[in-house]
């Protein structure tokens, strides 16, 4: 299932790029800060409780996302990445997780746990000191 994320729901900010770039890099801000407030969003409230509860160093406290994109020269590209990256995001959070259902170890695969313990165990017992 992928929600696609309205453009006029993410704010871009222009900033300098970070790294090597010679004059390039201090005279032109085209990296992109890109923030997306998930509870301002148009997002399914399921979709949004779950992006909360990911463990992400661009989620902020207050719930908002925070892409940062520098890869490349142009502004465009960066903005085009950034969203990318955002809508990733939001489908991995907009994917179902599968709920673990607990079943019993069938008594084949106990009776071979147990006949390994036994096996094991011979096998310690063997290891004692040689009484002549």
């Amino acid at each position: 299932m992928s929600i696609a994320i309205q453009p006029d729901e993410v704010e871009f900010s222009a900033i300098r790029a970070q790294g090597p770039g010679g004059q390039n890099v201090n005279k032109v801000s085209c990296a992109v800060h890109a923030r997306f407030d998930i509870g301002a969003s148009s997002l399914p409230p399921e979709v949004k409780a779950r992006l909360l509860d990911r463990r992400d160093a661009r989620i902020t406290r207050e719930g908002v996302i925070v892409i940062k994109a520098q890869q490349a020269r142009s502004l465009e590209q960066n903005k085009l990445d950034a969203l990318r990256r955002l809508q990733e995001l939001v489908d991995q959070a907009a994917e179902v997780p599968l709920v673990r259902r607990a079943t019993r170890p069938t008594r084949a695969s106990q009776r071979r746990r147990l006949d390994a313990k036994t096996r094991s165990g011979e096998r310690k017992a063997l290891r004692g000191k040689v009484v002549e």
